[in-house]
């Protein structure tokens, strides 16, 4: 860009002396004769300044809360039926709910108002100990039900699950098995 296009680039003009803040993002530290430590910041538009703490203002933005699903779900039914907070509180939570509630009063507002984002439930394989052909629970979603197979590899199954779906589904006896084999998994790809 030459001279004269510069002249003729719309702009807002600010008085001198005007108090502003500029959008960067802290991208390391400069160390200034071996004992002042500036902070080296990227600008938004690519540039990087050197500046000390006192000049940085840090954005102060809520960051989403965790929550088990049970209570995302709840929240949602809440907010989608029109109720505010302090009413939902009242509402009719069930039992797990509102124990859940009273040990996290804080976190329920702050996912009320902030927003929130679902714990990841832990996951399992159960197996049946032993030598067995068909050791493996699996969920059939063809099928819809659960049932014990001996392959990794059929399609539209889930090999893992959650504890509460083992339990809805009436196996949370075997987590108490001492025949059955349970195994905490980080990330299922059939689940």
């Amino acid at each position: 860009m030459n001279k004269q296009e510069l002249i003729n680039v719309p702009r807002i003009l600010f008085p001198i002396g005007t108090e502003i803040l500029i959008k960067g993002k802290i991208v390391g530290l400069k160390v200034l004769d071996d004992r002042f430590v500036e902070n080296v910041v990227k600008l938004d538009y690519g540039e990087q300044i050197i500046a000390p703490n006192d000049a940085i203002y840090v954005k102060d933005e809520p960051q989403p809360v965790k929550v088990p699903q049970f209570v995302a779900d709840f929240i949602e039914k809440q907010k989608k039926l029109g109720h505010t907070l302090s009413y939902s509180i009242d509402a009719s939570m069930s039992d797990i709910v509102a124990e859940w509630y009273w040990d996290n009063s804080e976190l329920f507002a702050l996912a009320w108002i902030f927003g929130y984002e679902v714990e990841k439930e832990k996951r399992y394989r159960v197996k049946i100990k032993g030598n067995i052909k068909e050791n493996m629970l699996v969920y059939g979603e063809l099928l819809e039900r659960y049932y014990f197979t001996k392959s990794l590899s059929l399609d539209n199954a889930i090999y893992s699950h959650t504890r509460k779906e083992l339990e809805d589904a009436g196996f949370g006896w075997v987590f108490d098995c001492p025949g059955i084999e349970i195994e905490e998994v980080e990330y299922d790809t059939n689940a």
